[in-house]
């Protein structure tokens, strides 16, 4: 017998308040672009949404990003390697603590060697700084292909549908700046 899955902390935190604030999934798909199937996988644990499509869903719902990642029950230390663990290829770690309401946001991202991000291709309002710490990405935007390696950096437009991915045959870690209006 197949074992159900169970929501993850985020998505259950996600349907909370959608359903707090009377949104629709219709009225959500609409606010950020995103099919209502991929809202249901995310609310029901299905799929880990990525830095991005957070920002997007925060600002559909009209709240802080940081209230979809925060939980109060778990220290700091705790909350840092569960951010670590979000999705199978991708794992981002908040930078900014306590940046609640504020319109910059800083992410550690690590992808695993040879992998690149799951789901749909990421847009969001606003712009984003990627710095690649270790490996080598590729950072797709719109159509243009930008490689990346160690020390170099890419500032782009993230109204735009962006993708990464890790190239090379070791984990790429990055420092992501998103600006979100």
């Amino acid at each position: 017998m197949p074992r159900a899955k169970t929501a993850s902390p985020i998505g259950k935190r996600i349907k909370t308040f959608r359903n707090r604030k009377k949104v629709t999934l219709d009225q959500l798909a609409n606010d950020t672009g995103f099919t209502i199937a991929y809202l249901k996988q995310i609310e029901s644990g299905e799929e880990i949404p990525p830095v991005g499509t957070l920002l997007q869903i925060s600002r559909a719902l009209a709240i802080d990003s940081e209230d979809l990642l925060q939980d109060e029950q778990k220290s700091r230390d705790r909350r840092a390697a569960d951010y670590a663990k979000r999705t199978k290829n991708y794992a981002y770690t908040p930078l900014t603590p306590g940046a609640d309401h504020k319109h910059l946001k800083a992410f550690r991202i690590q992808i695993k060697a040879l992998q690149e991000h799951k789901g749909v291709g990421y847009r969001h309002e606003g712009e984003e700084f990627v710095y690649v710490l270790e490996g080598t990405v590729e950072v797709t935007v719109g159509e243009h292909v930008n490689r990346l390696s160690p020390g170099e950096s890419l500032h782009f437009n993230s109204g735009i549908q962006h993708h990464m991915r890790n190239i090379s045959d070791e984990d790429a870690e990055l420092l992501v700046v998103v600006y979100n209006p």
